[in-house]
């Protein structure tokens, strides 16, 4: 009976991904089985309540979904997100992953052992903008973790600027963000609770001579007044932006 039963999740449990103890029950295995497969060398511990198949290999995809069930908000985000949309420069060898959520929480060491990851839980955006707004699989990619729309990914890199993020780099990444939708920039940006992210998403916008930029600032009105906006940035600089 309890060879059957492993037999049976070798067959329908996905490789690459962790599963739960949700998933063993779903299959009749029980926690004190599950603890002899790891002792017999089926099954690999992650962590509570988290396994893998023994010599399996994680996949980053497959296991942001396992996660996503796990952190309320969990999306690739920011740089990362852009990359995935093919907004890009030249990106290292193992780049790290960008992961926003609503909770704030620490990667299991699991993950953060096999995947050079970042994870942030930050309120870019005020309470009434819809849940999960700007957030969804890669397009032609419905079985990938969510994703921040390029507009959304946009704001939350330019969040980043001064923090975790190099100016230049984020000005160069911009510079190639040419096509938006202006319905979902509009909203974003109306829902944005950080001065610092509209300044700079539409001053840059007018000096890289982007396309949607003249809809955005009509969008925003009068809302930034016509002061000029000075921040101190985390390397000890200043970033100015006119109004």
């Amino acid at each position: 009976m309890a060879s059957g039963l492993i037999k049976e999740l070798l067959t329908t449990q996905p490789r690459g991904a962790p599963f739960g103890v949700d998933s063993l029950k779903a299959r009749q295995i029980s926690s004190a089985l599950a603890h002899e497969y790891v002792k017999s060398g089926w099954l690999e511990r992650l962590g509570r309540g988290v396994f893998m198949f023994k010599g399996d290999k994680l996949q980053l995809d497959p296991t942001l979904q396992f996660l996503q069930t796990r952190i309320p908000g969990l999306h690739i985000a920011s740089k990362s997100a852009l990359g995935r949309h093919g907004f890009r420069q030249n990106l290292p060898h193992l780049e790290t992953v960008i992961l926003w959520g609503d909770a704030k929480r620490k990667l299991p060491t699991w993950f953060s052992d096999r995947f050079p990851s970042r994870y942030r839980a930050v309120q870019l955006f005020d309470g009434s903008l819809p849940e999960g707004f700007g957030l969804s699989t890669l397009p032609g990619s419905p079985n990938s973790p969510l994703v921040s729309t390029p507009e959304r990914a946009l704001l939350e890199m330019l969040s980043e600027v001064g923090l975790h993020q190099e100016i230049e780099e984020a000005r160069g990444i911009m510079e190639s963000v040419r096509r938006l939708r202006p319905k979902q920039l509009d909203t974003l940006l109306n829902h944005c609770r950080l001065t610092k992210v509209i300044r700079l998403c539409l001053v840059w916008g007018e000096e890289l001579g982007l396309p949607w930029v003249e809809q955005a600032r009509a969008s925003v009105g009068d809302r930034l007044g016509n002061s000029r906006w000075v921040w101190k940035l985390k390397d000890g600089g200043t970033l100015i932006l006119k109004p």
